[in-house]
């Protein structure tokens, strides 16, 4: 399993993104896997960001940022989104996208099978 993670940048607070992670094909509906984002800022543990069950029906976020991101699959594009919006200084991190055969909400690094390489979000003052 191959995870790609982009759509990082630079943004101003308060301006949006929105990451995409794609995945080997097929890997989506082969594996019905659970999917997440964490980020990781310079000098701090990496973190749990959303996650999203193989339906969609399950989706969870940090309490950081509930309420301003918003996580999406396509499973026929083997492909997940985080829309992140009024984004903040602190949201900047490198973020990442994994894969988990666990199901329901995962929060826990560990937990998750595969990574991408992670992408940059920057955003200034």
């Amino acid at each position: 399993v191959q995870l790609q993670a982009s759509g990082g940048g630079l943004v101003q607070a308060g301006g949006s993104l929105r990451l995409s992670c794609a995945a080997s094909r097929r890997t989506f509906s082969s594996y019905a896997m659970t999917m997440g984002w964490f980020r990781q800022a310079p000098g701090k543990e990496r973190e749990f960001v959303s996650s999203i069950s193989w339906s969609g029906g399950r989706v969870y976020y940090a309490d950081s940022v509930r309420g301003r991101f918003t996580i999406s699959r396509d499973n026929v594009a083997d492909t997940v989104y985080l829309q992140m919006n009024t984004l903040k200084p602190e949201d900047t991190a490198v973020y990442y996208c994994a894969a988990t055969r666990a199901s329901g909400v995962v929060t826990i690094s560990p937990l998750y099978d595969y990574w991408g390489q992670g992408t940059q979000v920057t955003v200034s003052s």
